[in-house]
């Protein structure tokens, strides 16, 4: 594939010349695209750098099980290529529309996380555009291992993800799926651990859907299947959990299982109804819903249509995954369910690699973790404000020893947040590779704008 080589080659020389031209007019600059999806609000650079067109992928080696990729080629993209080989990445997120470069610049996750890590922890070598203009090189041995290692977690502050290669897996064409039905949460994350501790099950998760009501789904490749489902239109994969006791999927199809409907949060598009749902079906996806998410904050329908229908309300948006020690997670989770109440929640194990260390999204070597999604909002107390329920959230991680994702607002305050998010490491990286802040600051990207004292 040496022509997508050359291509790659000439898309780096020409979004290199583009950032150094900004960086003479003295605008902010942004790298990426103009969607997102980080669900947290944020000004919009006033000169942003379109690495659109870094979309493709540039060679798969059938015998080393690596991939180069270009950071905007979506993980869709990705896995259609992989396919086509018997492969897919190790760690592959679970909506379309998320991209190889953003998933390695966030805390990215999925069902094979148990096994295989983080997103990051599957790529073993990247070509950085920094702050500075400078395409930096970096590996986890190289004289730029310092970038590679402080790159996840934050979100272009630090300069973004041109080309990585990523690691890969042997795929079988099916994927077999059983659900287990839990009422007590001892026993089910007990469960959860017990799957995640041999070699029988290259997949891992779990669906809580309220306090006697959870869910472990296990899951592997196989050769073979009996019969095939279909979520990709009528039928509705989360409300599958409860009806099948085991299922079969195309591999395809098992890997976004949760892209048609979002999860379940489609149900907040009205597009779960059938008759709704017959007249919609290319627009269930992923990034469908992300475009509608981004009328809405334009145009501020849903804020309209409160007001027509007399509804005074307050809300507060609740959208977080969070990362805790598996012995905790009972503890969590009754606490969640008392104080936040949101169902359903995602449950997905995760396991560091290595014991390598990713100072700015920092997990111990040897502890399964349980990461807990969860995304509606929640009508506010009288009284009290924006925060009050995402705060109790940030309070009980740090009291369980977790860790939270970035992706979604943040509410710490900024000592609290370095300590959280290593300040001392990322500070050192911020004045190497960006040492005239021409990108952002991770804490006023992630934080600043939410906090109000």
């Amino acid at each position: 594939m040496t022509d997508n080589l050359e291509s790659y080659e000439r898309k780096k020389a020409r979004v290199m010349a583009e950032f150094k031209a900004a960086l003479e007019t003295g605008a902010s600059i942004g790298l990426g695209k103009k969607t997102s999806n980080l669900f947290r609000s944020r000004q919009q650079a006033k000169r942003l750098i379109d690495v659109t067109d870094l979309n493709a992928v540039i060679s798969i080696d059938t015998e080393r099980l690596l991939a180069e990729v270009e950071g905007m080629t979506t993980f869709d993209d990705f896995t259609k290529e992989t396919l086509k080989h018997g492969l897919l990445p190790a760690v592959v997120p679970e909506l379309k529309s998320i991209t190889i470069g953003g998933a390695m610049a966030g805390g990215a996750i999925e069902s094979s996380s148990f096994r295989h890590g983080l997103v990051h922890e599957t790529v073993s070598e990247m070509d950085v555009l920094t702050g500075a203009g400078d395409v930096i090189h970096c590996s986890r041995t190289n004289q730029h291992k310092d970038l590679f290692f402080g790159f996840p977690n934050t979100y272009g502050t630090l300069g973004y993800a041109l080309k990585l290669t990523v690691k890969l897996v042997r795929a079988k064409p099916y994927v077999e799926l059983r659900h287990r039905k839990f009422s007590d949460a001892g026993r089910f994350f007990s469960a959860v651990q017990e799957a995640c501790s041999g070699d029988a099950f290259d997949f891992v998760d779990g669906t809580v859907f309220d306090a006697g009501t959870m869910y472990l789904t296990t899951a592997r490749f196989v050769d073979a299947a009996p019969f095939l489902s279909d979520y990709t239109y009528m039928q509705i994969f989360y409300r599958s959990i409860a009806e099948k006791e085991i299922d079969y999927l195309k591999a395809y199809d098992y890997i976004w299982r949760w892209d048609t409907d979002w999860f379940w949060c489609s149900a907040n598009f009205g597009v779960q109804k059938p008759a709704v749902r017959l007249l919609v079906r290319p627009w269930l996806h992923s990034t469908a819903y992300w475009k509608i998410m981004g009328w809405n904050r334009k145009y501020h329908f849903s804020e309209k249509l409160q007001s027509l229908r007399g509804i005074g309300r307050q809300e507060e948006s609740v959208i977080q995954d969070v990362q805790i020690p598996v012995e905790r997670a009972p503890e969590f989770l009754a606490f969640f369910q008392e104080k936040i109440g949101i169902t359903p929640v995602w449950i997905c194990p995760t396991s560091p690699a290595s014991p390598e260390v990713y100072p700015t999204y920092r997990l111990t070597f040897g502890q399964l973790y349980v990461n807990f999604g969860f995304w509606d909002v929640v009508p506010l107390p009288p009284g009290e404000k924006d925060g009050y329920f995402n705060r109790q959230v940030e309070q009980w991680v740090d009291k369980t020893n977790g860790r939270k994702s970035l992706y979604s607002t943040a509410f710490y305050d900024r000592d609290t947040f370095w300590r959280h998010y290593d300040g001392e490491y990322y500070h050192a990286l911020k004045k190497k590779y960006d040492p005239r802040g021409n990108l952002k600051d991770l804490y006023d990207k992630s934080v600043r704008a939410a906090r109000t004292d």
